[in-house]
């Protein structure tokens, strides 16, 4: 059965800790959540993201509707199965993803035409079709299909999208109640558009506020808008939408950012940050961003973050992490990688922690004092 509970408000911030209950498990709140897009979080094994305390991940009902297909997953029993992950999922609609083929989609008035990635096959998906697509994948949470918009856009580009988006969440609800296989099998969250429009924003949390959705999700940001326009518009969103309801920003990934959100009252987060920074060999520590690569840490034979305790930085070195680089071994993007989902994770635990002690402005400064470090040498 679902249901999400607020259990402690820091004393001096808008920083919350909640539990949001699914039939595959209770997930403690703020939580990231890594990003498996085509049923695999890139590199990484569902063991190995259990051994990270990986409590939730992510999925995208856009990439997998077309690859494998349903057909192949309904037959292996659903998303969980097929992926031997028994913990709760969460499937995107694939808005963004549409928005990413700028040249190959074509909006129309009840949903958008595209041409695949994969093959240039062309498909139309609806916000009733999204809804029956994530029905058969079997994910926990799943999200409607959203009018994604670039940075900058146009006030009448802004109001468009929130005109579109809203229409849809209102089909994609109403398809969700005549499809529903029971609310203790999946919910719907709502997905707010408006750029970086204040009215524009606020009108549509209360929109979607009205069609009383089980959470919300703040969409359209990271698409190239200025960091205090980011942070403007989570407080815009947390300000208009439900205090009761989880509200997840989509997309984040920055420890600042991820910070600035929760010290708003945000719940949830994804972005595919940890594992492609890691193949591409830059890891996050406690001190900073460090690249693996550099020649500094040929002969260095400290472990990425002396505070870190997975399995990278228990058992290897700087320098044989370079090393694997630069010798274009996998188990190098491997290691990097996996040493970030479990930097993230550990990451959001310690602010759960601050936020029950009533300390998460202090928590806050500390971690951005540190963090800083390495961008300063």
């Amino acid at each position: 059965m679902f249901s999400f509970k607020i259990t402690h408000k820091d004393k001096n911030s808008r920083a919350r800790c909640s539990q949001l209950s699914t039939p595959h498990g209770v997930v403690e709140t703020p939580v990231f959540m890594p990003v498996a897009t085509q049923a695999a979080v890139k590199t990484i094994s569902p063991k190995e993201l259990d051994e990270c305390s990986a409590q939730i991940i992510l999925s995208n009902a856009y990439h997998l509707y077309l690859r494998p297909g349903l057909d192949v997953i309904k037959e292996m029993g659903g998303l969980h199965n097929f992926m031997s992950w028994d913990k709760p999922i969460l499937t995107d609609s694939g808005g963004y993803q549409v928005f990413s083929l700028a040249f190959l989609r074509k909006h129309k008035s009840d949903g958008v035409e595209f041409q695949s990635h994969i093959d240039g096959s062309k498909h139309f998906l609806t916000p009733e079709k999204v809804i029956q697509i994530q029905r058969t994948l079997g994910s926990d949470i799943i999200m409607p299909l959203d009018d994604c918009i670039e940075y900058p856009a146009t006030r009448e580009m802004a109001k468009a999208a929130l005109e579109r988006t809203a229409h849809w969440a209102e089909r994609s609800k109403n398809e969700y109640l005549k499809s529903s296989p029971g609310k203790d099998k999946q919910v719907l969250f709502g997905i707010t558009q408006g750029s970086t429009y204040d009215d524009l924003r606020k009108e549509s949390c209360e929109r979607l506020a009205e069609l009383d959705f089980f959470g919300y999700a703040i969409g359209g940001l990271s698409v190239g808008e200025p960091q205090d326009l980011m942070y403007n518009t989570f407080s815009l969103a947390t300000d208009n939408l439900p205090a009761e309801k989880p509200r997840y920003v989509m997309g984040i990934g920055m420890p600042e950012d991820i910070l600035e959100a929760v010290s708003r009252g945000v719940d949830m987060f994804d972005c595919v940050i940890p594992t492609r920074y890691g193949r591409n060999g830059s890891a996050f520590t406690s001190e900073g961003k460090l690249t693996v690569r550099n020649a500094e840490f040929k002969s260095d034979d400290n472990p990425l973050d002396s505070n870190c305790d997975c399995y990278a930085c228990k058992n290897f070195s700087r320098a044989y992490l370079r090393h694997l680089f630069n010798s274009s071994e996998m188990l190098g993007l491997r290691l990097v990688s996996l040493h970030n989902i479990y930097f993230f994770l550990k990451f959001t635990q310690d602010i759960r922690d601050a936020i029950k002690q009533d300390r998460f402005n202090e928590f806050k400064d500390n971690f951005m004092n540190k963090y800083s470090q390495l961008s300063k040498v």
